[in-house]
């Protein structure tokens, strides 16, 4: 029997709070403020009896009236208010949206995770949900995209609910998360020292053209110099440019030297001049899609070199120049590839690109059309029984780089099975390898066929191995942290492509915007794509970067993780719910430590040297500060903000 008090309360309750039903007063979810709610798809709002199209929600061949309809990723908090007994919900992929997603959901009570479970996709049976929430303060919610991105993911939390206790003073309700959530501070210091960047290993091939240009950076002017080039090449003492091409097969080791008026600075690079031993490093420069779509021209693609130089990031390694689908036309009577109007002359453009020190890509399919058109509205051409013709015109124009996108092969293919995909990019890759220059082979298959298996053994320097990313905090990590198994695929030479970057401002058109991550979620997109030794291919305006994108893009400690002659990706070492740490082996016997915090709250994240193979106390450097942070006995924590990540170097000789 409930007191007269206890019933008093329940009906004031009722009263003003129209959440509330029935007699064991349940508080219905759906009727909580689901403008809370964090929703990384495209920013729609969860929905409250309805999946998040607002079509009926549909779980396990169920229609549910109550419940919330959502998208990975979601993540919520729900104040308890140490007022309710118990959490129930039915959780599964809606149905009525496809079958194609797949999600994950994680419960988590007072910081404790109580509840996950595995992947489901949309023919996984649903799960049902009862948790004990006695005395509990703190419910958080939490939707992932099972590992695969994040397309198709309609996932449904149908009939939650949460039971009070019988003497309830209040109602639990949702927490906002703050309007402006704090930045990470990083490094933001050009040194008048003079200091050498980049890759410290590049590949070529004998007799064919060679093109490098020292990254360095310190008060100009800088002079360079080179001991131990190799017969037929030279340098350019005032530009840094190495050009020529090598006489002999072999592997050479020289002394670079970059000098001004206030000091020196050496480091050595290896140049392996053997066939088939390109982008030794993880390639690193722009590519026009993410930043102008279609609207790309040779004017723009001469303004983003132009920035890439004047901008510093030349000057620490990023070298190539790609333009994206929109600059083809049509064929003419000898099959002979012409590009559009708002492309002149490519060999010009090409001239221009190399003028600077920077390489040169272009963009093709081996199906008959490519995934972008013409300005006219028509197909744009891609290479299907043209490969050894346009290899032969792309090497003419002077490219560097060919991004060959599935696109049109994809239909033409339907149902054949990965071995005639195989075969459609092995034709390309035998027609740069007759072509009078180096060119390197960026095999864009999406994920479909398992690029990551045979990419390789085609020669392909990198492969995507995901869709395409956008800006959003789903897509980014959806790709990022799913890579833990692909891992061993990547080796110098072959790299998983894990897409552009979208940091900066983006806009896949003539008019670019802010990137929808915050800082914190673009310091984690360039950490996790550092750590897995992936290609940084800059996807924004670069003519229009702010203070913070040039921070972001020009860390040196950051970008050599990533250019590590090692090509060791990292591997996850610890996950525990949301925050997780992941670890690099560097060339130099020191090893890269990045902790990630997926979640929305601050969190303080632990590394046991005993863990990642250390016995001994470590120094350790905060690579995104660029500061020594002093030496540690056992292990290492770090205070990281929500959607936020910290790296640091340690090992001996760090400081």
């Amino acid at each position: 029997m409930f007191s007269r008090y206890a019933i008093l309360v329940a009906c004031l309750v009722l009263l003003f709070n129209p959440n509330v039903y029935g007699d064991e007063q349940v508080v219905m979810l759906e009727n909580m403020d689901l403008s809370k709610i964090y929703n990384a798809w495209t920013g729609i709002l969860p929905k409250a009896g309805k999946n998040i199209n607002g079509g009926p929600m549909v779980v396990g061949g169920v229609e549910y009236k109550h419940g919330i309809g959502m998208h990975s990723e979601t993540e919520f908090t729900v104040d308890l208010k140490g007022v309710t007994t118990r959490f129930e919900a039915t959780f599964g992929m809606d149905t009525s949206c496809g079958t194609g997603g797949s999600a994950t959901l994680e419960i988590w009570l007072d910081g404790e995770n109580v509840y996950q479970t595995g992947v489901l996709s949309g023919v996984s049976a649903p799960e049902n949900i009862n948790i004990d929430t006695t005395g509990a303060r703190e419910l958080t919610v939490v939707i992932t995209n099972g590992g695969n991105g994040l397309h198709g993911d309609f996932a449904d939390l149908a009939d939650a609910k949460l039971t009070l206790v019988a003497d309830a003073k209040s109602v639990p309700e949702i927490v906002k998360l703050p309007d402006n959530l704090p930045t990470m501070k990083i490094a933001s210091k050009t040194p008048k020292e003079p200091a050498i960047h980049g890759p410290r290993v590049v590949g070529t091939t004998p007799g064919k053209p060679f093109l490098f240009l020292i990254p360095a950076t310190g008060e100009a002017p800088l002079l360079y110099s080179v001991v131990g080039l190799p017969d037929g090449l030279m340098l350019d003492s005032a530009s840094g440019k190495i050009t020529g091409s090598v006489e002999s097969r072999g592997t050479y080791v020289v002394e670079l030297t970059v000098t001004n008026q206030l000091a020196s600075n050496k480091r050595k690079l290896t140049i392996v001049a053997d066939p088939g031993h390109l982008a030794l490093t993880p390639p690193m420069g722009w590519n026009s899609w993410n930043a102008k779509g279609l609207s790309i021209s040779d004017q723009k693609i001469r303004e983003i070199a132009d920035a890439m130089v004047s901008s510093g990031l030349a000057a620490h390694g990023y070298q190539y120049v790609n333009i994206d689908a929109g600059w083809g036309k049509s064929r003419d009577e000898n099959g002979e590839l012409s590009p559009n109007e708002k492309f002149p002359n490519m060999k010009a453009l090409g001239d221009y690109i190399h003028d600077k020190g920077l390489k040169f890509g272009i963009y093709s399919s081996p199906g008959p059309s490519t995934c972008g058109q013409c300005p006219d509205g028509s197909p744009e051409p891609g290479s299907y029984q043209h490969e050894a013709q346009d290899a032969g015109t792309f090497a003419k124009w002077g490219v560097d780089y060919l991004k060959y996108d599935m696109c049109s092969l994809g239909n033409m293919l339907a149902g054949k099975g990965r071995n005639e995909y195989i075969k459609a990019y092995r034709i390309m890759t035998d027609a740069l390898a007759d072509c009078d220059r180096d060119i390197v082979y960026s095999l864009c298959e999406q994920g479909v066929n398992q690029s990551w298996e045979w990419g390789a053994s085609i020669n392909g320097q990198l492969w995507r191995d995901t869709h395409d990313i956008f800006d959003l905090w789903a897509s980014m990590t959806g790709i990022g942290f799913s890579q833990n198994n692909r891992t061993s695929y990547s080796t110098p030479g072959h790299w998983n492509d894990l897409d552009m970057l979208v940091v900066g401002k983006v806009g896949w058109g003539p008019t670019p915007r802010p990137t929808t991550l915050t800082p914190n979620e673009q310091i984690t997109h360039v950490s996790l794509w550092a750590m897995l030794s992936a290609p940084l291919l800059l996807g924004n305006d670069l003519t229009q970067m702010d203070q913070f994108e040039i921070d972001l893009l020009t860390n040196d400690d950051i970008i050599d993780v990533d250019q590590d002659p090692l090509g060791i990706p990292a591997r996850r070492i610890s996950n525990k719910g949301r925050l997780e740490v992941w670890a690099k082996p560097l060339w130099d016997g020191t090893m890269a430590v990045a902790f990630f915090n997926r979640s929305l709250h601050r969190a303080n994240i632990i590394v046991n040297w005993s863990d990642i193979g250390l016995l001994t106390p470590q120094p350790v450097r905060d690579l995104w500060l660029r500061k020594y942070m002093g030496i540690f006995k056992d292990s290492y924590e770090a205070t990281v903000p929500g959607h936020g990540a910290t790296v640091i170097k340690i090992g001996r000789g760090v400081q």
